[in-house]
């Protein structure tokens, strides 16, 4: 005999994330007896497409595993590569990188906050209805984007998949002339970012807190291109330490392996883990954003990530503005990276998180074996965890209520699926 109240919920495709995937939930009576993200597009092989290849080759080829965060796996693989070969780059093309970074998460973040996330708190079912009330709002989204993306063109070549990128620096590297103007949008953009901020702040968050462990990147300002990583539970190692401290399995139901630490551990990493492990490396700017949010030097609201990610935008504009304020030309774009046998690890702060790269080289320079770890799959585990509670508390709600609650949680991760190897069936199964 059945309970009344076993049930499943099935929707054929969750909007407003990158990739393909599904979402399965199963409700027997009063228990959420299984939660999984299925992801189902076809892996991508792209760590099989490295192997044989030159050691210069990395920051082209990973660029194409995503179009909104290319330069993250750039600035990874550059960094695995520079290690692996025992070169370091440091100075004014380190600053350089990290302007350019600015620039994806000033793009990934507006697209995020704007396009994606944003219509569910408004009630609204995406952006182009959100813009038929509220065309200044979604206006204001798009010139964010618009200036993160043309950071990206100045010093990368191009918004997507940049080309002006090599291992050890640049091909070229711009004027203080160029650079110029480009101030000048990054100042009117500063504007834009306070108020998303102010706006964002204003939103009804559903009330919601997650227990997991973060995981993020720590150096002495706040991380981007670099930096030791530290979890809340006091965990630190360097990058070299990943594989010793990370591991990833396959699950029946994901062509995307879930990454766990090696003692059994989920966690968490992303904009949360960033704000929550790094809250005091903000720029005075972006922390006075911050508190006037209401953010404390801890988020653990999921629902509030879109806030925390209106603060990273204040930060990255403020800190892009610094950087160039301060930019004198270097003597040349790029320092020599002769091929040598070793291997070599580099972890960056995507958008979404933790992105990490291995790259074994042989003495010719080419490429053994590569290892790639995106944020996506390492939050999977969380994210099924964080649904499963989610429903828990709200069984109560009918059919259609519960399903378009499931939505908006998942989104507040912002899941790039492509990346994890792409978009969101939900199916919540009360039987």
């Amino acid at each position: 005999m059945t309970h009344r109240n076993d049930r499943t919920l099935k929707v054929g495709a969750l909007a407003r994330v990158e990739g393909e995937g599904a979402m399965y939930v199963r409700v027997r009576g009063t228990d959420v007896e299984e939660v999984r993200l299925d992801i189902y597009e076809p892996p991508r092989f792209f760590e099989a497409f490295l192997r044989g290849r030159a050691h210069t080759e990395p920051p082209d080829i990973t660029a194409r595993i995503c179009g909104i965060c290319p330069v993250a796996y750039q600035m990874s693989a550059c960094q695995a590569i520079e290690a692996a070969c025992r070169v370091t780059v440091d100075g004014v093309l380190r600053d350089l990188r990290r302007l350019l970074y600015c620039g994806e998460w000033i793009e990934s973040h507006a697209l995020h906050i704007y396009l994606l996330h944003a219509p569910d708190f408004l009630g609204y079912p995406g952006a182009v209805e959100l813009a038929r009330d509220h065309r200044d709002l979604v206006e204001r989204g798009l010139r964010l984007k618009k200036a993160g993306n043309t950071l990206l063109e100045v010093l990368g070549g191009r918004a997507i998949h940049p080309v002006n990128v090599r291992v050890g620096g640049f091909y070229r590297t711009p004027s203080r002339t160029e650079l110029a103007p480009l101030a000048e949008t990054l100042r009117e953009a500063l504007d834009d970012a306070l108020a998303t901020v102010e706006w964002a702040a204003g939103f009804e968050f559903p009330d919601f807190v997650h227990h997991h462990e973060y995981l993020a990147l720590s150096a002495d300002r706040y991380p981007l291109e670099e930096g030791t990583l530290r979890s809340s539970a006091g965990r630190a190692f360097p990058a070299a330490d990943f594989e010793e401290n990370i591991v990833e399995e396959q699950v029946p139901h994901s062509t995307a392996l879930h990454a766990r630490f090696t003692d059994g551990g989920m966690y968490l990493a992303g904009p949360l883990a960033r704000y929550s492990l790094n809250h005091d490396r903000l720029s005075p700017l972006a922390l006075e954003a911050a508190d006037r949010a209401g953010l404390g030097a801890e988020c653990r609201n999921p629902f509030r990530s879109i806030l925390v990610r209106a603060v990273e935008i204040v930060y990255a504009v403020d800190e892009a503005l610094r950087i160039i304020d301060g930019y004198e030309p270097p003597p040349r774009p790029s320092v020599p990276v002769p091929p040598r046998e070793g291997t070599g690890h580099g972890v960056t702060e995507a958008p979404r998180g933790l992105l990490y790269h291995r790259y074994d080289l042989g003495p010719d320079g080419l490429i053994r074996a590569a290892r790639i770890v995106p944020p996506t799959s390492q939050n999977q585990a969380a994210i099924e965890d964080d649904l499963r509670r989610f429903v828990t508390a709200r069984l109560h709600l009918n059919d259609h209520a519960l399903t378009h609650h499931c939505e908006q949680a998942i989104r507040n991760y912002d899941p790039c699926i492509s990346c994890s190897t792409h978009f969101l069936d939900l199916t919540v199964d009360r039987s």
